[in-house]
């Protein structure tokens, strides 16, 4: 995202397939050093994160959106009570600050923006069988790998290879385990 209003830019940037982001330009932070503003959190559901928060004892503002464009600090931006009047993602936020002084937003997000969706193989999204093939297949493959290697234990392999898969690797493609253990644990063939 790259947002010029006036004397405020904002760009947003976010590695791919990540779940975090980062905003930085002119006027989106206040001049003053220290702790740190405007640290988001992006939710799906403000109200819920809200009260989950207020249980825990955090104390939080009331659901709010800004006048301007949000994060635009270049002008006076007020924060005007209620959600974003249009019902828009990205447009209505609730505050906290935690005990060291760094501010939070909760920004709802309930609709991302094109281009800002990406099919995720995380492997919270696997279904059991699917995940249970992908076990099977990463222990044919070790077992390749165990006969041919010094010993090593079996989980340090099949972490990044099944990180590799889960990520959109090819079996072929998914040479991570071997140099993981070459890397790291300085197992190499015999």
């Amino acid at each position: 995202m790259d947002v010029v209003d006036g004397d405020f830019r904002g760009v947003q940037m976010t590695p791919y397939n990540s779940e975090a982001s980062i905003i930085f330009g002119k006027g989106v932070t206040p001049n003053n050093s220290g702790s740190a503003h405007s640290l988001v959190l992006a939710v799906d559901d403000l109200d819920a994160a809200r009260e989950d928060l207020i249980a825990r004892g955090v104390n939080v503002s009331e659901v709010f959106h800004y006048a301007g464009r949000p994060f635009n600090n270049a002008v006076d931006n007020l924060r005007i009570l209620g959600r974003d009047p249009q019902g828009r993602s990205y447009f209505s936020f609730a505050l906290f600050e935690n005990p060291d002084g760094n501010l939070w937003l909760l920004q709802e997000i309930q609709t991302r923006l094109p281009g800002r969706v990406w099919n995720s193989t995380q492997a919270r999204d696997m279904d059991i069988a699917t995940l249970a093939n992908l076990l099977g297949e990463t222990a044919e493959s070790h077992d390749r790998y165990e006969k041919t290697h010094a010993e090593h234990h079996w989980w340090d392999w099949y972490a990044p290879y099944l990180s590799a898969r889960q990520n959109g690797s090819s079996p072929e493609e998914s040479a991570a385990a071997d140099r993981y253990m070459e890397e790291v644990f300085h197992v190499l063939s015999r």
